[in-house]
């Protein structure tokens, strides 16, 4: 009888929706990341209501919180993002994933309870994530690395160039409290904004406000997916549990 073969079980964070063209790049930026790898892949959708009412998230090796918000349910993408920072297990977040990674650390880590994010509470008053001054929606620019991050390392160059539909980002006037002690801004767009963070004291936690995922549609691989994988792939194995 032959050997089963390992099954990696991905979580994606979200409200799938067939009309956000993210939400078909992400699988398969994910299947075109599989080839160098003895396993098979599982992905699986987490809704956020799903989520905030407690779906077990033990069997997961990595989350790609995706874009797509605003989500249903904030507090079960919430609960999500906080399991996979606080356990070690590898998250990767775009557009949403970024925005979202940021209001759970000002929420959970830093203790600001009344963090929010603008789109969701336009009269918040302590708006963590706020509008662009200048829409992002179907918009390309040449992004800027910092030099030795792990983003650098793993595009392999200075600069990239990378496409959004995003309205929404970081408001600077939080920017100083929601980075350091780990985390870092690691990418800025050519008005120098931020456009991606990592933890460093994490084995793998990257968010972006890009959507590099979306290059898979036209076959061009996705380096980004491939760290996460790779990522996922040493995190199952360095677990005792056998992935269901």
């Amino acid at each position: 009888m032959g050997r089963r073969r390992k099954v990696l079980r991905i979580g994606l964070i979200g409200d799938r929706d067939s009309r956000v063209l993210a939400h078909w790049a992400i699988p398969l930026a994910l299947q075109q990341s599989l080839l160098p790898h003895s396993g098979t892949l599982r992905v699986d959708w987490l809704d956020t209501q799903r989520l905030a009412d407690g779906l077990p998230l033990e069997n997961y090796s990595g989350f790609w919180c995706t874009p797509g918000g605003p989500y249903r349910d904030t507090e079960g993408a919430l609960r999500a993002i906080s399991y996979a920072r606080t356990r070690g297990v590898p998250y990767l977040g775009t557009c949403a994933g970024f925005q979202h990674a940021l209001l759970e650390r000002a929420r959970n880590h830093l203790g600001w309870s009344d963090a929010a994010h603008g789109e969701l509470d336009p009269q918040a008053t302590r708006p963590v994530i706020e509008a662009l001054p200048c829409s992002l929606v179907e918009v390309s620019e040449n992004i800027r690395l910092r030099p030795g991050s792990r983003l650098a390392a793993i595009y392999g160059m200075p600069g990239i160039r990378e496409g959004y539909r995003c309205n929404y980002g970081v408001n600077p006037r939080y920017q100083a409290q929601l980075f350091g002690g780990g985390l870092h801004a690691t990418a800025h767009g050519e008005d120098g904004s931020i456009r991606a963070l990592e933890a460093s004291d994490h084995p793998f936690f990257i968010a972006t406000l890009f959507q590099p995922e979306r290059k898979a549609l036209a076959g061009i691989s996705v380096p980004l997916a491939e760290a996460f994988l790779c990522a996922a792939f040493r995190h199952a194995a360095n677990t005792t549990r056998s992935p269901a």
